[in-house]
């Protein structure tokens, strides 16, 4: 069975834009490889915004360039526009899955609809590396929809898998490199058996309730960082719970990042910022 290698928190928040309240839970300024192939997790609130008029709340015009961004929605709603053209409304249950390879640009603003009516809201993001044969793959945009993500019930609660595989069950999100991520719910005082891949990056991080790993408690907007040994973990809901599980084949390769620049030299960054602000990135797809 795998075992907690170290538990991620970050007591601190700061806002992305006006209408994302962020904890940073990691993030590729930290130990690169032990996180690999994963970059950054960001989760967003819980936070309750009023209604407000005019212009949605959310963050402007942005550059991405060597990884991707998968972005889930559990209350709310995300209107996303990008220079591929992609974009839509992510609502409750629904993920974006964004690749941003050799450069994009895009916003994310709070949909009108939810801004006129306000209301709960939380989100996470979760930046994935990409290897360097495929950073300067075309940039592209996977929306995924609340009824193509299959449920996958087991005692004790249920998985919606939104890529790799759990039972037999496949997500639809197409990736790189192999990637499970599942939304996964807990009903108070279960007990199951995750089965997790040997050899991947394993994270499961609690996005609310409160559970037991390997003997210890970890609680809401923490996450379990564990061993790439052993192919599975027990985990005890203390009361319902709800879980983001993410395992990822290590990329073993140089990271070097820059603010949304994710490459594997200083050079290639430099590279990176020129392109941008030359306008080789594109222009966003008209509202």
């Amino acid at each position: 069975m795998k075992t907690i290698d170290a538990i991620l928190r970050n007591d601190s928040s700061h806002w992305v834009g006006d209408g994302f309240p962020v904890r940073s839970l990691f993030s590729y300024h930290s130990d690169t490889t032990a996180i690999s192939p994963f970059l950054l997790f960001d989760y967003a609130g819980p936070w309750n915004f009023e209604p407000v008029e005019g212009h949605p709340r959310g963050v402007g015009e942005h550059p991405h360039k060597g990884f991707e961004t998968v972005t889930i929605v559990y209350d709310g709603e995300v209107c996303h526009r990008d220079s591929t053209g992609g974009g839509g409304t992510i609502g409750a249950g629904e993920v974006q899955w964004m690749t941003a390879g050799a450069g994009v640009l895009h916003e994310e603003f709070h949909s009108p609809g939810y801004s006129k009516t306000g209301g709960p809201f939380r989100m996470v993001q979760l930046w994935v590396n990409l290897p360097a044969k495929d950073k300067l793959t075309p940039a592209k945009y996977q929306a995924i929809p609340r009824d193509a993500i299959v449920d996958v019930p087991f005692n004790g609660g249920r998985a919606r898998i939104i890529a790799g595989e759990l039972d037999g069950t496949k997500g639809p999100a197409t990736t790189f490199t192999p990637i499970n991520l599942w939304d996964v719910r807990l009903d108070a005082d279960a007990e199951v058996t995750l089965p997790l891949p040997k050899g991947h990056t394993t994270m499961i991080a609690v996005l609310s309730g409160h559970v037991t790993i390997d003997g210890k408690g970890i609680g809401e907007a923490e996450i379990a960082r564990l061993s790439r040994d052993g192919e599975g973990v027990p985990v005890r809901a203390d009361g319902d719970a709800m879980l983001l599980v993410l395992t990822g084949e290590p990329i073993d390769e140089p990271v070097f990042g820059y603010g949304p620049f994710v490459m594997n030299t200083e050079v290639e960054i430099q590279e990176a910022i020129t392109e941008f602000n030359s306008g080789k990135f594109g222009v966003l797809a008209p509202a």
